[in-house]
């Protein structure tokens, strides 16, 4: 199960990609992880019959959970997949890309049926260290009957240990324009009066704009193959020391609220 297909890797769950031709945006910012205000709209899958269904995955799919890979399509973050039943509580996913492995992920339900961990590793960038983490979920409502422990609703309450690769973000003023790049392997260039640039080093982003809001604020859209896929507002403090970052999901018409601290 592909949860990061739903919040679109970390690089774009935890830390949208965006800039502004202002100094005050200028340096390098980390997420708060303590400070994260994270969607209550819950995501649903299926395990059943040997069967996995990704019902909020965008784009859906289903795969055989046998541990074989499996052909799926539409999706810019792979083209095969592959589900293990681990056991009755566990199961893990291998995702590919053109024969790369873009991301694994191991989720586990506890004995209670309550909550579940999902530990992940995802890179979108073959040149970069893998983003790692842990988010801790929810169970908002049971699955089928019959059906794997891992089947139902559940919502993320919180991320633990994230590498520092999926929590920073650098801006540098050039000229008119705004540079942005991450340690996961993500950048853009572009100027601040919503001209589209080319974004690199997320297969799900083709291009993006930033528009200035004032001194402190700016908007950023994210396209992928010129639809709009996802709109950031940020926020500078007036102290400089922080900065407010709404990322809405229009693909999954879901909002999280981060806050960032500049290092």
């Amino acid at each position: 199960m592909n949860k990061r297909w739903l919040n679109v890797g970390l690089a774009a769950s935890l830390l949208p990609a965006c800039a502004m031709a202002q100094s005050v945006f200028d340096g390098t910012w980390k997420i708060d992880l303590g400070k994260l205000e994270l969607p209550k709209k819950p995501y649903v899958f299926v395990l059943k019959d040997g069967v996995y269904d990704c019902q909020s995955c965008v784009p859906t799919y289903k795969v055989k959970a046998d541990g074989t890979e499996q052909p799926v399509s539409d999706n810019p973050y792979a083209d095969t997949v592959a589900v293990e039943v681990v056991d009755d509580h566990t199961i893990h996913e291998t995702d590919k890309k053109d024969g790369r492995i873009i991301s694994k992920s191991t989720f586990t339900v506890a004995k209670d049926g309550k909550t579940a961990s999902y530990d992940f590793d995802y890179a979108s960038d073959p040149n970069t260290a893998p983003v790692t983490g842990k988010a801790i979920d929810t169970r908002v409502e049971a699955g089928p009957a019959g059906s794997h422990a891992i089947s139902g609703s559940w919502r993320t309450t919180r991320y633990e240990n994230i590498s520092d690769n999926g929590l920073i973000v650098t801006f540098r003023t050039q000229g008119d324009s705004l540079a942005m790049t991450t340690p996961a392997g993500q950048s853009f260039t572009a100027k601040t009066d919503g001209t589209e640039a080319p974004y690199k080093g997320d297969p799900g982003i083709t291009t993006v704009s930033i528009k200035t809001q004032g001194k402190n604020v700016l908007e950023e859209t994210d396209k992928r193959d010129g639809k709009p896929i996802a709109v950031t507002a940020m926020t500078v403090a007036p102290d400089g020391k922080s900065m407010k970052i709404v990322y809405r999901d229009l693909l999954r018409d879901t909002s999280t609220a981060y806050t960032a601290i500049k290092q």
